[in-house]
C-alpha cells in the first residue's frame, strides 16, 4: 500500500518536532531548555505550511479510504496549528518561570494537537477513537502538571475518570455499530443505516451512545461538570488548549461523525442534541453569573458557547443535503471565531495572573491604568463573546441563526429564541469584568503589569483579528464553505 506523504504531512511534521523536542529537552540543561518552546514553535509553523498546500490539493484519499483530506479537514488543520501556535507563545514565559517540566509539557502539547489533526480526516471508527484518545490522554497529564498543588490534581483526578467514563461509553456503542452494520468505515456505517438496519432500536441506542461520548468531550449539560473544576485547577496555557483546541476538536469529532455516518438517522439525534443545547447554553451563562472566579467564569461561559454551537445538530435531517451543510458551515465558522475571542482572553488571564498569582474578578479591578494593553483586549475579547457589534462573536451568533434560516421550523426557531435571550444573559457577566477593569479603583499594593513580548504579540494579533473579523468576516467565511464531506468510498 502506497502511503500519501503529503496528506499526512502535517502530522509527520509535528509528529518529528515533538520527538525532537523531547530529544532537545534529554540534551539542554538549565536555562537552556527554554529553546525547546522557539524548537516546537518552528515545528508548528512547517505543520501550517503542509496545511496551506494541502488546501490547494484536497481533497486526497489515504489508507485506503480510512483517512480523508478535504476542505473540512484542512479548514479544522489550520485552526488547530494556529491555536497551537498561539498557545505555544503564551505558555513560553508561564512555564519558564513556574516550576514546570517544560520538555514533558510540550512533549504532551504537540502529541495532543497530533491527535486533533487526525479527528477531521478519520473517516473510520477506530481511527476516529484513536485520535480521540491521542488528544484526551496527554491532556490527563497536563492538567496536574501543578504536582505539589492539592486542586491541581484534584482537577487531574475528575478529569481523568470522566475521560475514562466517556471512552468507555463510546467504545462500547462503537462496538455495537459494528457489530449492527458489519463494518467500522462511516460512509458503510451510513449505508446500513440507511436500509434496514435504520430501523433497529437496539442499534439507534448504540449511536445515542457514540454520540454521548462526544457530549463530554465538549462539555455539553448533563456531562459538563467536570470542565470548571479541570479548568480551574490546570496551568492557564492548559486550560486554554482545554477549552479552545480540545472543545473544537470534540466537534470535528461529532460533526464527521454525526454528518457522515449517523446523517440517514438525524431525526433521532438531532431532537436529542437541540435539547442538549438549549440546556447547556442556558445553564452554562445561568452558573456563570454567580461565579467569582475569572477562569471559572470563562469555563462556564464555554459551557455555554458549546450550547450554541450544538443548535446547528439540533437542524440536521436525513437528506437534506443544503440545510446539513448550512449547519456544518456554521459550527465551523463559530470554531473559529470562538478561538480567536477565547484564547485571548486565556491570555489576558495569564499576563495578569503571572505577576499576581490572582485569578478572582477583583482583581482586575483597574486593570485600565495598570495595564491599559491587557484591559483594552480584554474588553474586546468580552464583547465579542457576548456578541458585540464590530466584532467577530456576533457574525458567529448570526451564522448560527442564518443555518436556522435555511429551512424555518418550530424547533429551529425556539434554539434560535433561546441563543437570542442567552446572549442577553452573558452580557450581565461579561460587562461586570469590564466594570472591575474600568471603572474600580485598584487596590493600594496591586503592581503594574508588563506582559512579556510573545503573550503581548499574541493578544494585539487575536485582539486585532477579533475587530477584523468583525468588520470583514468574509475573510474567514468564505474558505470554510463546505460542499460536502469526501470520503474514501
Amino acid at each position: 500500500m502506497a502511503i500519501d506523504w503529503l496528506a499526512i504531512a502535517p502530522e509527520v511534521a509535528l509528529t518529528v518536532t515533538a520527538l525532537l523536542v523531547l530529544a532537545a529537552d534529554l540534551a539542554l540543561r538549565g536555562d537552556a531548555k527554554q529553546l525547546v518552546n522557539p524548537l516546537a514553535m518552528i515545528g508548528t509553523v512547517v505543520a501550517i505550511v503542509f496545511a496551506v498546500v494541502l488546501w490547494a490539493e484536497a481533497p486526497r484519499v489515504a489508507f485506503e479510504g480510512q483517512y480523508v483530506v478535504d476542505s473540512f479537514a484542512v479548514a479544522f488543520k489550520l485552526l488547530f496549528l494556529g491555536t497551537l501556535l498561539a498557545i505555544l507563545a503564551i505558555s513560553a514565559r508561564y512555564f519558564a518561570e513556574g516550576r514546570y517540566f517544560q520538555g514533558e509539557y510540550y512533549f504532551l502539547l504537540l502529541t495532543a494537537f497530533i491527535g486533533m489533526l487526525l479527528m477531521p480526516s478519520a473517516r473510520d471508527l477506530l481511527v476516529l477513537f484513536i485520535a480521540l484518545e491521542t488528544v484526551s490522554v496527554p491532556a490527563f497529564v497536563m492538567v496536574g502538571m501543578r504536582k505539589r498543588d492539592l486542586y491541581s490534581s484534584e482537577a487531574a483526578l475528575k478529569f481523568f475518570l470522566i475521560g475514562v467514563l466517556s471512552a468507555a461509553l463510546m467504545l462500547f456503542g462503537m462496538s455495537m455499530v459494528y457489530g449492527f452494520t458489519g463494518t467500522t468505515r462511516l460512509e458503510g456505517i451510513a449505508q446500513a443505516l440507511a436500509g434496514d438496519a435504520g430501523s433497529v432500536p437496539l442499534l439507534l441506542g448504540s449511536v445515542m451512545l457514540v454520540i454521548v461520548g462526544f457530549g463530554f468531550k465538549i462539555s455539553a449539560v448533563p456531562f459538563h461538570f467536570w470542565a470548571p473544576d479541570t479548568y480551574a485547577g490546570s496551568p492557564l496555557p492548559v486550560a486554554a488548549m482545554l477549552a479552545v483546541a480540545s472543545k473544537a476538536a470534540g466537534f470535528a469529532g461529532l460533526l464527521t461523525i454525526a454528518f457522515v455516518a449517523f446523517e440517514p438517522v438525524a431525526d433521532v439525534w438531532a431532537p436529542v442534541l437541540g435539547v442538549l443545547a438549549i440546556l447547556t447554553m442556558t445553564l452554562g451563562n445561568l452558573v456563570a453569573l454567580q461565579q467569582r472566579d475569572l477562569i471559572r467564569l470563562l469555563a462556564y461561559s464555554s459551557i455555554a458557547q458549546a450550547g450554541y454551537m450544538l443548535i446547528p445538530f439540533g437542524l440536521a435531517r436525513p437528506g437534506a443535503e443544503v440545510v446539513n451543510q448550512a449547519a456544518v458551515r456554521a459550527v465551523l465558522f463559530y470554531l473559529i471565531a470562538y478561538a480567536v475571542m477565547n484564547v485571548g482572553a486565556f491570555a489576558v488571564a495569564i499576563g495578569v495572573n503571572r505577576r499576581t498569582g490572582e485569578r478572582s474578578i477583583r482583581d482586575y479591578a483597574g486593570l485600565g491604568t495598570r495595564s491599559p494593553l491587557l484591559a483594552l483586549a480584554m474588553t474586546v475579547f468580552l464583547l465579542s463573546l457576548g456578541g458585540a457589534p464590530l466584532t467577530v462573536g456576533l457574525w458567529a451568533k448570526f451564522a448560527i441563526i442564518e443555518a436556522v434560516a435555511v429551512e424555518v421550523t418550530v424547533f429551529g426557531l425556539v434554539m434560535a429564541s433561546f441563543l437570542v435571550v442567552n446572549s442577553v444573559i452573558a452580557f450581565f457577566y461579561y460587562l461586570r469584568v469590564i466594570r472591575e477593569i474600568w471603572f474600580e479603583p485598584a487596590a493600594a499594593e496591586a503592581p503594574r503589569l508588563q506582559p512579556a513580548l510573545s503573550l503581548s504579540v499574541v493578544v494585539v494579533v487575536l485582539m486585532v483579528g477579533t475587530i477584523l473579523l468583525g468588520v470583514l468576516p468574509g475573510l474567514v467565511a468564505d474558505p470554510t464553505v463546505v460542499t460536502t464531506f469526501a470520503t474514501g468510498g
